[in-house]
C-alpha cells in the first residue's frame, strides 16, 4: 500500500471529524453521501433538445468569375535571352505589351461579369433557372407537384363583419372554448430545414389535400414544403438510419426567385392571389415584386423601384385586381395589375419607414399603415385616388426615346423607365388632408410607445391587432357603421392591451401577429414568443392556446402562419431556416 502524503491524512481526518459530527446529529443521508473514495460520477444531464439536421447539406456557392491576375516575368519563368538582337528584343517586347492588353481586356470582362452577376434579374425567370441547385429528379417532382394543386380552383373567401359581434359575453366564451379544444393539443407533426437561411415570410397554399407552405429568407430564397409528403430514408456517416426524432419531415424545394443572393434581397413578404391561388407574389429587398406562376413555372417582374425604396409588405384586394405596396421611405404605393406598371401611384403616407400594409376585405378602399414613426394609421383611399386625378396634369412627361430613360433604349433603361409611378410626396400629402376634401381621408390615428412593426385586418375586416416594439401587442373592434360613415372614426383607442415580448434584436426576424385568414372561424391570431413557443390569441384577447416542444424545438419560432381553411393547422420558422408544422396528433 503506498504511503499517504500529508495532505491525505489531513483530508482523512477531516472526513472522518465530520462524519462523527453528523452522527451525533443524526443526519444519517448526510452521512451517506461522504466517502473516504473516490467521488461518485453524477447521472449524466438529460440530453438537450437538437435541431432537425437537414437530408441535404448543401453550401451556398459564390458563383463569381475570377479575373485574371497580372503576374510578373519572374513568376511566368519567362527566359531572357541576353544575346538576342534589338530588332528580337523589340518583337519580344510587342508581343508581352500585347499579352498584357489582352490580359487587361479579359481582366475587365470578369470584373464586368462579376458586377452583372450581382444585379437584380429583371427578366422572366424558368422554373429550371429558380431551381438551378436542385438535382432534375426533384425539379420534376416540384413540377408534378404544382401541377396537382392546379387542378382546383381555390379563391379566398372574404368573412362578414357582423360574424362573431354578438354583445353577449357567453357567445364569445363558448367560441374560444370551442377553439381552444381544437388549439391546444396540437403537436409537431414534421420539420424540416426548408430554407438556406433566416425565415423573413411565410404563406400557407390554401390546398387542403396537402399541408403546402411557402417561407422566404434573407437571401432571396423561396422554400416551398409540402410537410407531410413521404420522406426518403437517409443514413448518417456511419450507414445508420438517423433517428425519427431528428429526421426531417416531408419534401421541399429552394428556388432563388430573388437575384443577387446576399441579404440584399430578403423576401419580405409572400402572398397568394386570392382569386388565382396557382399565382404567388413575393417582395424582397431587391427592390422587386415577383409573381411566379404555378401553371406555366415563370416567374414575372411585375413592379420594381429605385434602390433607396425597399420594399417591406404588399397586399392585394379581394378581386385580385389591385396591390398596394409599403417601403422604407415611409410610401404607399397603389399598382393596378391589369395596367402597366408605370401608371402606378406613390404617396408619401409617413416621414418613417411603413413596415406593414393591410387592405380591409370586406372594404378594400381602406388601408391600414404601421410605421416606425410609431403610429397606426387608418387610410380612406378614395381620397387619395381623387388627389392622383387632380394632380395627374402635374405628373412629369415621359422622357424621349433618346434620353436614358428613354423608351427605346436599353432594358436596364426601359425597365427603371416603365416602373416609375407619378410620386406625391409627404408635403403634398400634409397640404391635401388640411384642404376640405381630404379631411376624410385618414378616418383613425394612435400613437404607440415605440415603433409598429405590423397591423393587420382580420378576415371579417373588423378587428385589427398591432405589435410593436413597446412589448405590446393592442386589439380594436372597429363597428361597421364607422367604416360606411365618411367622418374620421369616433375614437381610435384599443380596447386590448397584451404584453408580449417583442425585442427580438439584429439576428431574429421581428415577431408579426398573424390572423388565421379562416373566414368560418372564430378570428384569432397566432405571434411567435421569445421563449421558443407560439402564442394563439382570440380576437378579444384571450389566451387560446401555448405551443410548445421543448424536447424539439430549439430556437423562437419568429415567422407564423396558418392555413386558410383548416383550424388545426399552424406552420413557423426561425432564424436558421427550420420550419415547423404544428397540426393534431393523430394526422397522418
Amino acid at each position: 500500500m503506498p504511503k499517504l502524503s500529508q495532505y491525505e491524512i489531513e483530508r482523512e481526518a477531516n472526513i472522518a471529524r465530520n462524519r462523527a459530527l453528523l452522527e451525533e446529529l443524526e443526519l444519517k443521508q448526510a452521512v451517506e453521501g461522504i466517502s473516504l473514495g473516490k467521488s461518485k460520477a453524477k447521472p449524466a444531464a438529460e440530453t438537450a433538445a437538437k435541431p432537425v439536421q437537414p437530408n441535404r447539406k448543401l453550401k451556398r456557392e459564390r458563383n463569381e468569375p475570377e479575373a485574371p491576375r497580372r503576374q510578373s516575368s519572374r513568376l511566368k519563368k519567362e527566359a531572357i535571352d541576353l544575346s538576342a538582337s534589338p530588332a528580337k528584343r523589340q518583337k519580344r517586347e510587342a508581343e508581352i505589351e500585347e499579352e498584357r492588353a489582352r490580359e487587361a481586356e479579359a481582366r475587365l470582362e470578369a470584373e464586368e461579369r462579376a458586377r452583372v452577376a450581382k444585379r437584380p434579374r429583371h427578366h422572366d425567370l424558368e422554373l429550371a433557372v429558380l431551381a438551378q441547385d436542385e438535382v432534375p429528379e426533384d425539379v420534376s417532382r416540384l413540377s408534378d407537384t404544382m401541377r396537382i394543386i392546379t387542378q382546383t380552383s381555390q379563391p379566398r373567401c372574404v368573412g362578414d363583419p357582423d360574424l362573431f359581434a354578438s354583445k353577449d359575453s357567453k357567445v364569445h366564451e363558448a367560441a374560444v372554448a370551442e377553439l381552444r379544444e381544437k388549439l391546444e393539443d396540437l403537436v409537431v407533426i414534421s420539420r424540416a430545414k426548408v430554407t438556406m437561411d433566416r425565415v423573413y415570410s411565410a404563406a400557407y397554399h390554401p390546398e387542403v389535400s396537402k399541408d403546402l407552405v411557402f417561407f422566404g429568407d434573407k437571401h432571396g430564397q423561396l422554400g416551398i414544403w409540402d410537410a407531410r409528403a413521404p420522406t426518403d430514408e437517409v443514413e448518417d456517416e456511419d450507414g445508420d438510419a438517423s433517428e425519427a426524432n431528428n429526421r426531417e419531415g416531408g419534401k421541399y424545394w429552394r428556388l432563388q426567385c430573388h437575384w443577387p443572393a446576399t441579404s440584399k434581397s430578403s423576401i419580405s413578404c409572400i402572398k397568394f392571389d386570392p382569386i388565382n391561388s396557382h399565382n404567388l407574389y413575393t417582395s424582397s429587398y431587391d427592390c422587386t415584386i415577383r409573381c411566379l406562376s404555378f401553371t406555366s413555372g415563370i416567374s414575372r417582374e411585375i413592379y420594381s423601384t429605385d434602390e433607396a425604396a425597399l420594399i417591406t409588405s404588399i397586399d392585394l384586394t379581394p378581386d385580385g385586381h389591385e396591390m398596394w405596396i409599403s417601403d422604407g421611405q415611409g410610401g404607399a404605393a397603389h399598382l393596378d395589375l391589369r395596367e402597366d406598371s408605370s401608371r402606378a401611384r406613390w404617396y408619401g403616407l409617413s416621414d418613417l419607414k411603413i413596415g406593414s400594409i393591410s387592405i380591409n376585405p370586406t372594404s378594400p378602399h381602406f388601408v391600414l399603415t404601421a410605421s416606425n414613426n410609431r403610429s397606426l394609421k387608418i387610410w380612406d383611399t378614395r381620397n387619395l385616388r381623387e388627389l392622383s386625378t387632380d394632380l395627374s396634369d402635374d405628373a412629369p412627361p415621359t422622357p424621349p426615346a433618346s434620353s436614358p430613360g428613354g423608351p427605346d433604349n436599353d432594358i436596364k433603361h426601359e425597365a427603371a423607365a416603365t416602373t416609375s409611378p407619378l410620386e406625391f410626396n409627404s408635403q403634398t400629402i400634409t397640404e391635401f388632408l388640411e384642404t376640405k376634401k381630404g379631411k376624410s381621408t385618414m378616418r383613425a390615428e394612435w400613437r404607440h410607445n415605440k415603433s409598429v412593426s405590423s397591423a393587420y385586418w382580420d378576415p371579417r375586416g373588423r378587428s385589427i391587432v398591432s405589435t410593436s416594439y413597446d412589448d405590446t401587442l393592442r386589439l380594436w373592434d372597429i363597428e361597421p357603421s364607422q367604416i360606411k360613415s365618411t367622418a374620421p372614426f369616433k375614437s381610435s383607442r384599443p380596447f386590448s392591451q397584451l404584453h408580449h415580448d417583442c425585442q427580438t434584436g439584429r439576428w431574429l426576424t421581428i415577431l408579426r401577429a398573424q390572423w388565421s385568414p379562416n373566414p368560418d372561424a372564430y378570428p384569432h391570431f397566432t405571434v411567435g414568443n421569445m421563449n421558443h413557443s407560439v402564442n394563439i390569441f382570440s380576437c378579444k384577447g384571450d389566451l387560446i392556446a401555448k405551443l410548445a416542444d421543448r424536447s424539439r424545438i430549439t430556437a423562437v419560432q419568429a415567422v407564423t402562419c396558418s392555413h386558410p381553411s383548416i383550424v388545426e393547422r399552424v406552420a413557423t420558422g426561425n432564424g436558421s431556416g427550420r420550419c415547423v408544422l404544428w397540426a393534431p396528433a393523430n394526422t397522418k
